[in-house]
């Protein structure tokens, strides 16, 4: 299969970059107070490939099993929004957020939950910043726990033609004193891609009159 074709330009990919930078700033706040210590979230590294291309190269940086925290979104934005971590990885996460000493045998127990609190905060903060920004409105689902590997995180959902043209962008993020690693991604078929771009278009023409105004 080929590429998908980019219908963003440099300007709106920029945009787009802006307005994840601020939504994960909120997110590693809300991570932070969760867990009491720093999270560092990268600046958004932004790839719009296939979904066929997003699970090759999540295979390429993990060659291992890897476990994803999903939440689909709809309205005037609309796609699925992952937060994935080498399953490895995951038992650290579930021992940072709930704190203490606490038996292998409690931290198993506590996976579950813990992924998916951790999930719906970054996701959800994520989202609403991106809708709020855009000044548009974003209905999220409860999250749910995805096992595998990278063909299978992103092959959630449709796999129809349209679907497997899907686009996605992820960030690194890291959490101190912890080794964990870890991604966010969000995946959009091309007509919702072709609708963020003219919600980018009207953010980047409604900032720029507001720029000028000043």
């Amino acid at each position: 299969m080929t590429q998908a074709r980019v219908p963003l330009s440099e300007l709106e990919i920029d945009a787009l970059t802006e307005l994840l930078n601020i939504g994960v700033s909120k997110a590693a706040t809300s991570l932070r107070d969760l867990i009491g210590t720093h999270v560092a979230l990268s600046v958004p590294h932004l790839a719009l490939l296939s979904r066929e291309e997003a699970a090759k190269t999540m295979t390429e940086r993990e060659a291992n099993a890897l476990v994803g925290v999903h939440q689909s979104f709809e309205g005037d934005l609309q796609g699925r929004a992952l937060l994935i971590f080498p399953e490895a990885k995951s038992l650290e996460l579930v021992r940072a957020v709930a704190g203490g000493d606490l038996s292998l045998e409690d931290i198993i127990a506590l996976e579950h939950e813990a992924l998916a609190e951790t999930g719906n905060i970054i996701l959800n903060n994520c989202l609403a910043t991106m809708a709020n920004l855009l000044k548009r409105r974003v209905k999220i689902s409860l999250p749910k726990i995805v096992h595998g590997t990278g063909e299978t995180i992103f092959n959630i959902g449709d796999t129809s033609e349209e679907g497997d043209s899907a686009l996605f962008l992820y960030i690194d993020f890291l959490i101190r004193d912890r080794d964990i690693r870890g991604y966010i991604t969000m995946l959009m078929d091309m007509p919702a891609l072709f609708a963020l771009r003219e919600l980018l278009r009207e953010f980047i023409e409604r900032t720029s009159g507001e720029t000028r105004a000043e």
